[in-house]
């Protein structure tokens, strides 16, 4: 065979076992950054209760609202939508992660406007241990239902 040949045999290779790796890879990132999510708003209720969140106004029903949000989007990531969707399952599970990730990147939005000036008249003062672990676990879920998004987008085919 020609170097040309060879490598126009390696791409067509390629286009077929990629999707199947593309697809294994968006499976992955789906279920992480549900769990990812379903942290967040574990994070949030833990420090609700435990944390005296829930004695301050506006904050306190964030909080709980992060933490119904969270549960909703992230055990809807989980959940096997094709079930019951169908044809629609694909823009189900993108407007899903899509939300994942406006949960997550309006949580960490909050805690850096809280921490450089205030928001709701209330100031967070510190990074503990709690924040820290909400700041990871929304990294974590933007990124991770971010390449969900992008991974389970439909390719359009080449042309010339």
């Amino acid at each position: 065979m020609t170097s040309g040949a060879s490598v126009a045999v390696h791409a067509a290779a390629g286009r077929h076992s990629s999707p199947a790796r593309r697809g294994t890879v968006a499976l992955a990132t789906r279920y992480l950054g549900a769990l990812a999510l379903l942290g967040v708003g574990f994070d949030h209720i833990h420090q609700y209760s435990a944390d005296y969140y829930s004695a301050i106004p506006t904050i306190g029903t964030l909080f709980v609202l992060n933490f119904a949000a969270a549960t909703v989007v992230g055990l809807g990531l989980l959940a096997p939508v094709g079930r019951f969707a169908g044809r629609w399952s694909d823009a189900v599970l993108t407007l899903l992660a899509v939300g994942g990730v406006a949960i997550a990147a309006g949580s960490m939005a909050g805690v850096v406007i809280a921490e450089n000036g205030g928001l709701f008249g209330f100031a967070e003062q510190g990074y503990r241990e709690a924040i820290v672990v909400s700041i990871a676990l929304e990294a974590a879920t933007v990124v991770l239902l971010g390449a969900f998004a992008v991974l389970s987008a439909p390719r359009r085919p080449r042309t010339g």
